[in-house]
């Protein structure tokens, strides 16, 4: 048996409205088909094609009806934001200068660093649950750019 590629990934909200929103406004996915589970959420997708069920599983949480997530997917402590033991979750982008411009317009703080032996220019930001998102640019988009200020964005973005 081989594992030959990362299926999805999913995440646990208590907002999942907000969720959808970032990773749809922020990061381009769309939403998709999803099965009629007993809890809310979303699958979305990058581009049209649905033969792989989605590339971001988005899992409402809601506090007061537990009942059909704990059946299916188990109980779980839900922590305030943040990751859990995983770090992150990275893409492989390209577009830089656009994203920076999506991220300023939508008040959403950043860090750039580069990776100069691999010819990478990386962008951080974390989503509304916290979770860090790692976008992977090739280092020839900002070479010979001065890199923007991303203290100017506002913290927590999509409203």
């Amino acid at each position: 048996m081989a594992l030959t590629r990362l299926a999805h990934f999913s995440i646990r909200t208590t907002d999942l409205d907000r969720s959808c929103a970032f990773y749809e406004r922020i990061l381009g996915f769309r939403r998709g088909y999803r099965p009629p589970f007993d809890f809310p959420g979303a699958w979305l997708y990058m581009g049209d094609d649905e033969r792989d069920y989605g590339t971001v599983h988005i899992i409402g949480v809601d506090p007061d009806n537990p009942a059909g997530l704990s059946a299916y997917l188990g109980d779980k402590l839900l922590p305030a934001s943040g990751t859990g033991t995983l770090d992150h979750i990275a893409f492989l982008a390209t577009g830089v200068r656009q994203m920076w411009e999506t991220l300023r317009a939508e008040g959403i703080a950043w860090r750039d660093r580069a990776v100069p032996s691999l010819g990478l220019h990386q962008v951080f930001i974390e989503d509304p649950s916290g979770v860090t998102i790692e976008l992977n640019y090739p280092a020839a988009e900002v070479a010979g750019l001065d890199l923007p200020n991303a203290a100017q964005a506002r913290p927590g973005g999509i409203a």
